[in-house]
């Protein structure tokens, strides 16, 4: 069914329909990807190459230092997912802070969006949508680029793609939700950067086992979406044992909090819009 309906002999529209339907997130999903013409440079660079960086650096150069390697593996191929699961989450970064901001504050596109049909939910599933695209597709290059430099053992590997999504997706997805309720720009994003995505990026054991943190900070990768991201990836990328328990915890933990994130972006914008 088209959003528009058929104009009048005159040539005026006679209307937008209000009917719902199951696909209209799509034109926001399309918006957002025509809309990324604008910034590719900056969506590359902060999606691939900073990654890429990471590999090189730790993977490959600091990996050059630990010949014994870490868990009974070359240390490129421990660290390999959790830079991967990274990729994603700087898409995340990128995706749900500013990205949002402007849209309500700096270009209002979503209170013009919500002057069609388009109700909160559309906007949100829309914006999610395209978010999962991209990470999908960032991680599919990022796979091949791990391959290249020998970071991959196994072809289950290729199930860090859709957990990488699932990562990035849990922390952009709560970060969408606070986004939304900014109205004065006082730093809180660059505050959330500094507080939120460091320590996770540091303490979730990206590039050692968080068994090796002090105890104290191991909670830190308890709750951090990254470590669960990146322990799963090591269990499908190279077979890393853990109890099946713990590896359902992963999926599960991940899964909630798409869910959560999701459901209170919804009722975020829906309430921000309809003021």
């Amino acid at each position: 069914m088209s959003v528009i309906e058929q104009k009048t002999p005159e040539g005026v529209a006679a209307g937008i329909t209000t009917r719902p339907s199951p696909w209209r997130f799509w034109f926001v999903t399309e918006r957002k990807i025509r809309a990324l013409r604008g910034y590719a440079s900056s969506a590359f660079i902060t999606s691939i190459a900073n990654p890429v960086v990471y590999l090189l650096a730790l993977g490959v150069g600091l990996g050059s230092l630990v010949p014994g390697g870490v868990q009974g593996v070359d240390y490129l191929v421990f660290v390999a997912p959790a830079l991967f699961a990274m990729s994603a989450v700087f898409v995340a970064n990128e995706e749900s802070t500013y990205q949002i901001l402007v849209g309500f504050r700096y270009r209002p596109i979503f209170t013009a969006m919500h002057q069609t049909p388009l109700r909160g939910v559309d906007i949100v599933v829309g914006h999610v949508t395209f978010v999962a695209i991209r990470m999908l597709a960032t991680a599919a290059i990022y796979f091949l680029v791990i391959i290249a430099f020998g970071g991959i053992s196994q072809w289950s590997a290729l199930w860090m793609v859709p957990i990488a999504a699932m990562t990035g997706m849990a922390l952009g997805s709560l970060i969408m939700a606070y986004a939304a309720t900014i109205t004065t720009d006082r730093g809180q994003l660059p505050m959330l950067y500094r507080l939120i995505f460091v320590p996770l990026f540091l303490f979730s054991g990206t590039f050692f086992p968080l068994e090796q943190l002090p105890v104290f900070l191991q909670p830190i990768g308890w709750i951090s979406p990254l470590w669960h991201g990146a322990e799963w990836g090591r269990v499908v990328s190279y077979g890393h044992v853990e109890p099946t328990w713990l590896t359902v915890v992963h999926a599960v933990y991940l899964a909630i909090l798409i869910v959560l994130g999701v459901t209170l972006a919804i009722r975020t914008f829906t309430k921000r819009l309809s003021s």
